[in-house]
């Protein structure tokens, strides 16, 4: 038989986290409107909101006079209610950020690298975590809340494609990054794989309205994919679900040959440096690029091609609402790709499947980072 109090406890929990996750979802909202919205009572709501100001977690806004009545006072997620370090550990370069309650990166730091071995990823880990919490005031401090890592998964099997010797891809297949970080720096720590991540971080901190069901394809070094089914994440059994880089497509000529080799910067990259061009700026500047278009354009068709046919077999398969396309690269750059893939979707046998939404995804370079974050968010105070 249960503890009534823990039960009782359990309840209180939930409806705490139900009641953040409305004022993230919707923002700032008087104690009428989320009582409304939860089906709670305006006492129990009330007690709720007290405790979670006195946390520091909410802030009053100014009182709302209406026609009749005392006036409504908004409350909102207080940004310095409690932040979270995400940390993205990527094929050419690996992030830390600081992120606060509302989702807006407060700093960051990033190093670039020919490929990532666990031992490096660790020392950057231990030195950005400390700067990144140096830099908050004393007071703030014990308010971070957790630590997430976005990680690419086997990374092992993709050692040619870096130019990494395979002994150091090799490293990574015995090693626990989330248990050496815990103790390392005595927080609990989040692991997921880093396109899964970036389609959570468009789900908690996105600025785009998005459907129920849709399919998130994230393209990086190597494009990836996240899968949300009714309004939440499915990572799959071994969080590797939407693994749209290892998903045949038919290329240029007829070929077949997985995605990633298809809707990756990793060819963008190779095509710069066959021809004699630095390609560092992919990696360091992810918000300004110099590409020559008779370079950037047949990438942009040739990735398109690629995620079209995904959409289509996606749609075909889950029957998803929408197709979200975002990834390391410009924002006007993404806006090619997703009208790109728009038009390669029209030429698309898609008989027999109705329709499909593609959306332009939000958060571009910073998703992956902003995914991680959300993972020590989302544990402790998300419904």
């Amino acid at each position: 038989m249960q503890n009534p109090g823990t039960n009782q406890s359990g309840m209180r929990q939930g409806n705490e986290r139900l009641v953040l996750t409305l004022l993230r979802r919707h923002g700032p909202l008087p104690k009428a409107g989320i009582a409304r919205m939860t089906g709670l009572s305006a006492q129990t709501v009330s007690v709720i909101m007290r405790a979670l100001e006195d946390e520091g977690l909410l802030t009053r806004g100014n009182p709302q006079r209406g026609r009749v009545g005392q006036p409504s006072v908004p409350m909102a997620l207080a940004a310095e209610g409690a932040f979270f370090l995400g940390l993205k550990i990527g094929r050419r370069s690996s992030e830390m950020v600081l992120v606060d309650f509302l989702g807006r990166i407060r700093d960051r730091r990033l190093c670039r690298h020919d490929w990532p071995t666990p031992e490096a990823a660790l020392d950057f880990a231990d030195s950005a975590a400390r700067e990144l919490t140096a830099g908050l005031p004393t007071a703030l401090r014990p308010r971070i809340a957790g630590m997430g890592v976005a990680l690419p998964f086997r990374l092992w099997d993709w050692p040619d494609s870096l130019g990494a010797p395979a002994r150091a891809m090799e490293a990574w297949r015995g090693t626990d990054l989330r248990a050496a970080l815990a103790a390392r720096h005595g927080v609990e720590v989040f692991l997921e794989n880093d396109a899964t991540a970036a389609c959570g971080a468009e789900l908690v901190f996105g600025t785009t309205p998005l459907p129920a069901d849709f399919l998130h394809a994230y393209v990086g070094f190597f494009v990836g994919g996240g899968l949300v089914l009714d309004h939440r994440l499915f990572p799959g059994r071994r969080g590797n679900a939407a693994a749209l880089g290892s998903l045949p497509v038919t290329g240029s000529g007829g070929r077949r040959a997985q995605l990633l080799a298809q809707a990756s910067t990793a060819r963008l990259e190779a095509a710069l440096l066959a021809r004699g061009l630095p390609a560092e700026r992919l990696w360091t500047s992810p918000d300004r690029w110099e590409i020559p278009e008779d370079l950037l354009a047949p990438w942009i068709a040739e990735a398109a091609e690629g995620l079209a046919q995904a959409a289509v077999a996606a749609l075909a398969l889950l029957d998803i609402e929408a197709m979200v396309i975002d990834g390391w690269m410009p924002g006007g750059i993404r806006k090619r790709l997703v009208a790109a893939t728009g038009a390669a979707l029209h030429r698309q046998d898609r008989a027999g499947l109705d329709p499909l939404r593609l959306i332009e995804g939000s958060l571009g370079p910073d998703a992956r980072a902003l995914g991680a974050a959300a993972l020590p968010l989302a544990a402790r105070y998300l419904a």
